[in-house]
């Protein structure tokens, strides 16, 4: 069966960054073919901005569906799809407008990711997230039945400042990420 699994970058996280370099690692060695999109150009200003991030969301979901347009999804018996910040709301807008049977991975997820489905993915969101409301994205994964797994005085990066946390924090990422990337 072959696999596939696609990552949906940040602003200003992109996929060479510790939680989807390693993601991306692991699905490597679990013989998933492996996507990694690069996004550009969004529009400045954006944190806080609400118009401004759903402007950066629908700009992102363009540059997936360039990036992805040459790619049979129909020849993929499993399909994981890893999202970071503003890729999160990418990757469930694909999911959705093109009807993929995928499951994933939300990285700090912000509170309009979840006006797509999410089922079938897990969130992990930090206690000092910058770019979301801790205590929204608690209630919203609550609401829609997502697995939430929050790490303690973590910011958008899911990183304390304390490099031995932040590399005990990673391995239980990676170690739950191991989880869907089967």
């Amino acid at each position: 069966m072959k696999k596939l699994c696609v990552l949906f970058p940040g602003i200003g996280y992109h996929c060479d960054k510790p939680l989807l370099y390693y993601s991306s690692k692991l699905a490597a060695a679990r013989g998933y073919e492996v996507k990694a999109l690069k996004f550009s150009d969004f529009p400045s200003g954006a944190k806080g901005n609400d118009e401004k991030m759903r402007l950066a969301a629908a700009h992102a979901l363009s540059q997936s569906e360039e990036q992805l347009s040459d790619i049979p999804f129909s020849d993929y018996g499993r399909i994981v799809l890893i999202g970071k910040s503003i890729g999160t709301c990418a990757a469930l807008a694909f999911k959705e407008k093109y009807k993929l049977s995928a499951c994933g991975i939300l990285f700090t997820p912000l509170e309009f990711t979840f006006e797509h489905s999410a089922l079938g993915f897990s969130a992990f969101s930090g206690s000092k997230d910058q770019w979301a409301d801790f205590n929204s994205i608690t209630r919203l994964c609550e609401q829609k039945g997502i697995p939430l797994y929050s790490y303690e005085n973590a910011n958008h990066s899911l990183e304390t400042g304390d490099a031995l946390a932040d590399i005990n924090n990673l391995r239980d990422i990676i170690s739950k990420a191991a989880e869907i990337i089967l």
